[in-house]
């Protein structure tokens, strides 16, 4: 469980309610301190068990580099609803959601997309349907397949005791001692209780299993022109660093380690990893708007 160090949101930074016609959902809006727009959006789209809260710690250094910054619940997880159908949480179901929110952000301007972990598995989706045209692709901590590991056994776990016990149970005898072993703040123990919670059992079953059966897209990811981003923490335990790596070789894309990090960068090393993407999503949109013909 990815597991925010702090709950206070920073200057700019506020909760959102994003209308859209699959929905609301719930969101956190970073807009630059100067209250003006300079460059292209971004879009960050969170992991299984995680929320927008997730990405707390580099919001507001993502918004000071001129930008507006979304960083969002998917359907049925934390404060977004969803349904009890388990159709609504493939990954292919969750990506359309994502260029349906691109597109109501961007408006004219192609988004920046940030996938981290599940959520890269979401994002990657989004941009091989090829119903958007996004303005980079960043898969944060997310690899090319299946994940693997103790985080494997874990979501097998999820798949398989949320249906049977239910989630207060399943918080009790999974999520709870984990926290208490990891020293987590009364605080953030409460928040990632009530994160839990509200869940929709449906979703967190379903996207458990998207997240160990999920098929290696790589090679479809490799036709689409997108400036790419593979950016890990080198302790990462979800997929292996040496399986990031590879992927991003596989596809040509930019590779950042972040020193220090696990499978969180944007908890672990917040301001690394935000000047990481800042630098990453400058160079996309010059490169991008170089290639524009004149006049465009």
């Amino acid at each position: 469980m990815s597991t925010p160090r702090f709950l206070t949101l920073p200057p700019g930074v506020a909760p959102q309610k994003i209308e859209t016609p699959q929905g609301t959902f719930a969101a956190l809006e970073a807009l630059p301190g100067s209250g003006v727009v300079e460059r292209w959006p971004a879009l960050l789209v969170p992991g299984l068990t995680g929320s927008k809260e997730d990405f707390i710690a580099i919001l507001q250094t993502l918004a000071q580099s001129g930008r507006r910054v979304l960083a969002v619940d998917l359907r049925g997880q934390y404060e977004t609803p969803g349904p009890d159908d388990p159709g609504a949480y493939t990954c292919a179901a969750l990506g359309a959601d994502i260029d349906l929110l691109a597109h109501l952000m961007g408006g004219d301007d192609p988004v920046h997309l940030v996938g981290h972990s599940f959520g890269g598995l979401v994002a990657r989706e989004a941009v091989v349907d090829g119903r958007t045209r996004f303005a980079s692709f960043t898969l944060m901590g997310s690899g090319p397949a299946a994940i693997v590991g103790t985080r494997a056994q874990h979501s097998r776990t999820l798949m398989k005791e949320v249906p049977e016990l239910g989630l207060e149970e399943v918080w009790h005898s999974r999520f709870e001692p984990d926290a208490l072993n990891a020293g987590v703040p009364d605080d953030i123990l409460a928040f990632l209780r009530k994160r839990l919670l509200a869940n929709s059992p449906a979703a967190l079953a379903s996207m458990a299993e998207q997240v160990v059966t999920m098929h290696d897209r790589t090679d479809e990811l490799r036709q689409i022109e997108v400036p790419t981003l593979v950016l890990y923490g080198e302790h990462d335990d979800g997929w292996p660093p040496e399986t990031q790596s590879a992927m991003a070789a596989a596809l040509g894309a930019d590779s950042v380690v972040v020193p220090g990090a696990a499978h969180s960068p944007a908890v672990e090393a917040p301001e690394t990893t935000a000047a990481a993407l800042v630098t990453f999503w400058n160079a996309a949109e010059s490169r991008l708007l170089d290639s524009r013909p004149a006049g465009l």
